[in-house]
């Protein structure tokens, strides 16, 4: 698949907006990940990624997208990929988020816009901003 022009500004938009989100996910054990995917047990997949998200988005605005791939063998680190997908309203982001035991990484596929900009860093913007209002934020404290 050709990247997408300014998918790496994409890219650190996507990581920065899902970090807590990758923290809530690392609480379910690796085992259990190799075995939903091994056994393409995918709406358990999507129930852990729904769960993770609603503490930190607006309902829908990460969902897993077509599955995932648990890399293992007998002398390396396990590595869990997933297919997810970032539907802040009137924009949806294809990526895969890579997560091994002391990393996690961001690949941005695909960015489809409903009204694209024909200047794709306002596009850019566009995304950074849709992502920050699907975010569910605390009450700012009443002094």
């Amino acid at each position: 698949m050709n990247r997408q022009p300014y998918a790496d500004s994409r890219e650190v938009i996507v990581a920065g907006a899902i970090e807590p989100v990758v923290r809530e996910l690392r609480f379910v054990e690796v085992a259990d990940y190799i075995a939903f995917i091994r056994l393409e047990h995918f709406a358990c997949l999507s129930d852990i990624v729904d769960s993770a998200a609603e503490l930190f988005f607006l309902p829908g605005m990460l969902r897993l997208g077509h599955g995932g791939e648990a890399h293992v063998d007998w002398s390396g680190q396990p590595r869990i990929v997933l297919d997810l997908e970032l539907r802040p309203p009137g924009i949806t982001v294809y990526f895969q988020l890579t997560l091994t035991e002391h990393e996690a990484s961001v690949v941005v596929n695909y960015v489809s816009f409903e009204q694209p900009d024909e200047d794709p860093s306002r596009n850019t913007a566009l995304l950074q901003a849709a992502i920050e209002r699907a975010r569910i934020r605390k009450p700012e404290k009443v002094r």
